[in-house]
């Protein structure tokens, strides 16, 4: 990657890794804050990891260089239209970022894939397509770019997945319906996913941060048995 993902780790010799991926024009410094915000004090190490999108021409914003995981053709459906080339390429970035942790001694299935919007995007295309099993996927006002692309490529060892996934019903950005459609999916698919929708627009509340470090603390408790 051309700029190195942001790290922070909960603890020393951390034994779960979550990496993160930001929305549509963000960087890798969104989602900092959420680390202390989500108080895992008590859990064990997490590091986590905050990567940046390239900087791509985005058709549907007018063609505006910004850091973008693919481009978006047109937000005028319910599926967008998107380039699956793109999102393939980020995928393998994904991977990349995933091997990354299991050379430093973490393994796949204490890997957590995360995102907000497009990141969230990213985390159903990434997680359910890696040939891996993963610890879980964390899905904020996310949506699923592609069913297409995911059912292709879709693996058999993430089909059992679990996903946390919440959504505003305020959000005029990414409209409820798509989340609700990519719950949908990723339970046809066959993982078990914990919804959550809240009163607010396209944004991160605190009742879902307190949801989250549930999910999380269940998973960690369910790992190390």
């Amino acid at each position: 990657m051309s700029t190195p993902p942001i790290e922070i780790e909960t603890a020393p010799n951390p034994e779960y890794a979550v990496i993160l991926m930001h929305g549509l024009g963000a960087d890798a410094n969104d989602f900092v804050p959420l680390v202390p915000e989500l108080q895992l004090g008590a859990a064990p190490a997490v590091r986590f990891v905050f990567p940046n999108a390239p900087e791509i021409a985005v058709t549907a914003n007018s063609g505006y260089v910004m850091r973008a995981w693919y481009d978006i053709r047109s937000f005028d459906s319910i599926e967008r239209q998107v380039d699956e080339a793109g999102i393939d390429a980020s995928c393998a970035t994904v991977r990349h970022l995933i091997e990354a942790q299991n050379q430093r001694g973490i393994a796949t299935s204490k890997i957590f894939l995360a995102g907000f919007s497009q990141g969230g995007a990213m985390t159903y295309s990434a997680g359910l397509t890696h040939p891996e099993a993963l610890a879980g996927l964390i899905v904020m006002s996310g949506y699923v770019p592609s069913s297409r692309f995911i059912e292709s490529r879709a693996s058999e060892a993430n089909r059992n997945t679990p996903i946390f996934a919440a959504h505003g019903t305020f959000d005029d950005i990414l409209p409820i319906q798509l989340g609700e459609a990519a719950r949908d999916f990723a339970r046809a698919q066959g993982c078990p996913v914990e919804w959550q929708a809240y009163p607010m627009p396209h944004s991160v509340c605190a009742e879902e941060i307190e949801a989250l470090r549930n999910w999380l603390g269940a998973r960690f408790a369910t790992s190390s048995k």
